[in-house]
């Protein structure tokens, strides 16, 4: 998805409600714009139309969405509110947002059917939701155990694990350290003599970064000595995020730790401007690349673990899916990703991906399923082609199915496979939100009579998948009907 464009639309969304005192639901118009982006192609607002959500609402929601009947009127509520702000803002002209309304009118009756229909998504909706795209959202673990391990001394954000980070090519950094116009003029403090005898552009440059952020310089970066003795946890904050931030924001962090007025606030972020340490434009901050660059280095020098995230467009299928199981930050996942699938036709993307995911771990497969899955009909001849391979068969099933094409029913012991599939790529998930796990689960989970049949399946994760639902679904005669489930598929391995 075009992260940027979805960020920025929530962003105006929400200072439009501020504005006019509208109730806005954030969270579900997010999801409106990300399946507009992912599977309509959307890159703007503007590329809204009535068409749009009838397939968003009445094709994608029920395959995609875990979400009960009742709560199609919330849904619809937020699609009206979308409309209004599109008409409000100039992203869509009168007459198309009456024929959006019109349209929602239509949908409104019928999107709780098609909600509770479960030839929309068949049995296992909720476990093949957990594998769409909002699932790169988050860096997703090894399950093997071979993921290096991040010990840190407690749980707050300034001692989490650092995320990988994408550097510029070196010529490119070389070229802006000779031109931050800080190193170029007067300098502050003692910078002059921390520098003195360092030669190389960048070596002065990791020189500066150290220096700025754990020196005292006494309010010669943003104007106010008190912000200047923030700038350590302010910068290690924007390197965490991996995007760039609002201006608001930074200011509302400033007035807060500082309590500056907005010409202080001005003041500051010019003068980090000045210093090389951030871009900024009309609505964001964000650091440069040479200040990626430079944290990098600091964090390094301390001993602190801080990755390179490789670029992973130029790889083949096998090198994309290893990469992101490395756990990347999502904007550059889903960069990546992009590049990735613009280097390939849809059939030369599926076949490449499904090939890979013949015969991979649970995991893997899944991602390159995920990704598979934001391919169009075009993709069709290389998906149809994994009709013969009894581990990619019941996803290539689903796939086609989804796209209203024909394709052969699944089995029960294709239905129990990949239910079984499916939460054995939500297991590294479901260990680091157990209670968010179980909440999916009781939600819309399989019911006791599938969980009991699993055992049947043969896939090499069955036993810890049964496991993980003993331990973790709510309803105690199911869990208890997944713990003996669990006990025959270990007897029958052993056997």
């Amino acid at each position: 998805m075009s992260i940027d464009w979805v960020n920025r639309a929530i962003d105006d969304l929400r200072a439009w409600g501020r504005a006019g005192g509208v109730e806005v639901d954030a969270d579900e118009i997010r999801l409106l714009c990300d399946y507009a982006s992912d599977y309509l192609k959307a890159e703007q607002l503007a590329d809204f139309t009535p068409a749009t959500f009838d397939e968003l609402l009445l094709s994608i929601y029920p395959r995609k969405v875990i979400a009960p009947p009742e709560s199609a009127p919330e849904t619809v509520a937020a699609a009206r509110t979308l409309v209004d702000f599109l008409c409000a803002e100039g992203h869509t002209g009168p007459e198309t947002a009456a024929a959006m309304r019109v349209r929602l009118d239509d949908i409104a009756i019928r999107l709780p059917e098609a909600l509770a229909d479960e030839s929309n998504f068949g049995m296992t909706k909720s476990l093949f939701s957990s594998i769409g795209p909002e699932s790169l959202e988050q860096p997703i673990s090894i399950p093997s155990g071979e993921q290096p391990q991040q010990h840190s001394e407690c749980d707050c954000p300034g001692c989490s694990p650092l995320p990988a980070v994408r550097l510029a090519p070196l010529p490119e950094l070389v070229a802006a350290a000779r031109e931050v116009p800080l190193l170029a003029g007067e300098k502050p403090g003692r910078l002059d003599e921390h520098l003195d005898g360092v030669t190389d552009p960048l070596d002065r440059w990791a020189a500066t970064v150290e220096f700025l952020l754990e020196h005292d310089t006494g309010g010669e970066i943003t104007g106010n000595e008190q912000a200047d003795a923030e700038l350590y946890d302010l910068f290690d904050m924007l390197f965490r995020l991996q995007v760039p931030v609002p201006v608001a924001l930074i200011a509302e962090y400033l007035e807060e730790i500082v309590e500056v007025g907005p010409v202080e606030v001005d003041r500051a972020v010019a003068g980090l401007v000045h210093a090389g340490l951030v871009a900024l434009d009309a609505e964001t901050v964000a650091l440069t690349p040479l200040a990626v660059w430079g944290l990098r280095e600091l964090y390094l020098e301390r001993g602190m673990h801080s990755p390179e995230a490789p670029d992973l467009a130029d790889a083949d299928a096998m090198g994309l899916i290893e990469g992101l199981l490395q756990g990347i930050p999502t904007e550059l996942a889903e960069e990546d990703i992009r590049r990735w699938l613009e280097g390939r036709t849809p059939a030369e993307a599926a076949d490449e991906l499904l090939g890979t995911a013949s015969g991979a771990p649970a995991v893997a497969r899944g991602i390159a399923i995920t990704i598979v899955d934001r391919l169009g009909k075009e993709a069709e001849p290389a998906v149809r082609s994994c009709l013969g391979d009894p581990e990619l068969r019941p996803h290539a099933i689903h796939w086609l199915n989804a796209r209203g094409l024909p394709a052969p029913a699944l089995t029960q012991q294709e239905l129990l496979w990949v239910s079984v599939d499916m939460l054995a790529l939500a297991m590294p998930a479901a260990e680091d939100d157990p209670e968010m796990f179980a909440e999916n689960m009781a939600a819309s989970g399989p019911p006791a009579h599938m969980i009991e049949e699993m055992w049947r399946v043969d896939h090499p994760d069955v036993v810890e998948v049964l496991e993980l639902l003993g331990r973790s679904l709510p309803d105690g005669t199911v869990a208890k009907a997944a713990r003996k489930a669990a006990f025959k598929a270990r007897s029958r391995a052993i056997g």
